[in-house]
């Protein structure tokens, strides 16, 4: 069992600091339609057949924009995405 610190208790929350990545993110959703984006995408996307199983749409489409935005190749945004799990 793990030990509860008073860090970890839901009363906390809205006083911790977001880190630089959560940021990232909260303006990458705020920036893009999702939505209706992956609405246009998703009848042309692969589905699961015999071969191996596809990436979700929503984190391939989030991946491309990361790659164009940062000018990284396809070496490049496979070496941030392991380095960061």
């Amino acid at each position: 069992m793990r030990q509860t610190t008073l860090a970890s208790q839901g009363s906390y929350e809205k006083y911790g600091r977001k880190c630089k990545r959560e940021q990232f993110l909260e303006n990458m959703n705020a920036i893009d339609p999702w939505r209706d984006l992956m609405e246009l995408i998703e009848p042309h996307y692969p589905t699961a057949g015999n071969g191996r199983q596809p990436v979700g749409l929503s984190i391939m489409l989030r991946v491309y924009f990361l790659q164009q935005w940062f000018n990284l190749s396809d070496p490049g945004v496979e070496e941030c995405s392991m380095n960061r799990r």
